[in-house]
């Protein structure tokens, strides 16, 4: 629970861009939520983000900013290599944490995570904002409902162009390759879609640098028989693509969250047709409505540390099979 008041205030672990859309916008429309530090190595950075964003107080390293008193969880945007060490600094340190995807370096270091967040007692989220919104809860009950018959195979596709070499996400020591970047959404929702944890039965990627993978495609197998399959690029010739497929063999599903996470598609019964969503509220909006949910009500949460494990698993299950080294701490 928050630290007896009526909202969570939260803290801004580094000045990164995510954080805007993620928290900062969310956070204005919502009266249970309060954004009320930020941190940076770089302390001119952390001051001129809080200005824009008109954040109280600024802090110059992120251990202050987690023993701040006054902050009752952190937002942890960092560089995916440095998710699992802060995560675990703001859990000692007796902060909720909601973490940007993907969770952690690898499985291992998720499930020191998990252990720490049962430990402390505190809520820990993954930020797969997606899993909040109602056309994502559409799409679950259709499955369950049966509509599409047994499940017999279940396609992600992730693709985008992401050009700019020097960016973190081309870095190893960091966490960088597309399936941590962009892939982790195309498993997570395969994962889940296709009711279980999938084993790998082979990947292969497209290197941009040594152990980079700028593409990475795989051929999952699930324990009910059922097949998948992942396939992600961010530098190739792969058009900009996000979609997910569930085939079953009375119909099928496809959710298109390029027009964010708003729309999907059913074929089924000899016929077509479009669920729509508004998009009044923002994917990130209905995420942070959850994490202030569990922090002051204690409601669960659909991306917990130990969901975080499956899809870990299965990211580092991509890269064994590719001939890929798995990403580590930085």
């Amino acid at each position: 629970m928050a630290g007896g008041g009526a909202s969570v205030r939260i803290g801004i672990l580094g000045a990164a861009r995510i954080a805007s859309a993620a928290l900062i916008q969310p956070a204005r429309e919502n009266g249970e939520v309060v954004v009320a530090a930020v941190a940076a190595r770089d302390m001119s950075r952390a001051q001129a983000f809080a200005a824009k964003h008109g954040i109280a107080r600024v802090h110059d390293s992120y251990e202050a900013l987690i023993d701040d008193p006054d902050l009752d969880a952190v937002y942890n945007p960092l560089p995916i290599a440095l998710h699992g060490r802060w995560t675990r600094v703001a859990l000692a340190g007796g902060k909720h944490v909601l973490c940007e995807k993907p969770f952690t370096a690898n499985a291992a270091e998720a499930r020191e995570v998990a252990e720490l967040a049962a430990k402390t007692e505190r809520v820990v989220m993954e930020a797969f904002h997606y899993r909040y919104h109602p056309c994502s809860l559409r799409v679950d009950e259709i499955i369950a409902s049966g509509e599409l018959g047994q499940v017999k195979r279940v396609e992600g596709h992730w693709c985008f162009w992401m050009p700019k070499s020097s960016h973190n996400r081309y870095n190893y020591a960091l966490g960088g390759g597309a399936l941590m970047d962009l892939g982790c959404y195309a498993v997570d929702m395969v994962r889940r879609f296709g009711g279980s944890t999938p084993e790998v039965v082979s990947a292969q990627a497209k290197l941009r640098g040594p152990e980079v993978d700028r593409v990475m495609t795989a051929e999952l197998r699930f324990a009910g028989g059922h097949t998948g399959r992942i396939h992600c690029s961010m530098w190739s010739t792969d058009l900009p693509r996000l979609t997910v497929k569930v085939i079953g063999d009375r119909g099928q599903l496809r959710l298109h969250p390029l027009i964010p996470f708003q729309r999907f598609s059913v074929r089924s019964g000899g016929g077509k047709r479009v669920e729509n969503f508004t998009a009044a509220r923002s994917t990130y909006a209905h995420q942070l409505d959850a994490f202030a949910a569990a922090v002051l009500r204690g409601e669960p949460v659909r991306t917990t540390p130990e969901e975080a494990v499956e899809n870990m698993t299965v990211i580092d299950a991509m890269y064994r099979a590719a001939g890929l080294s798995i990403r580590m701490p930085a």
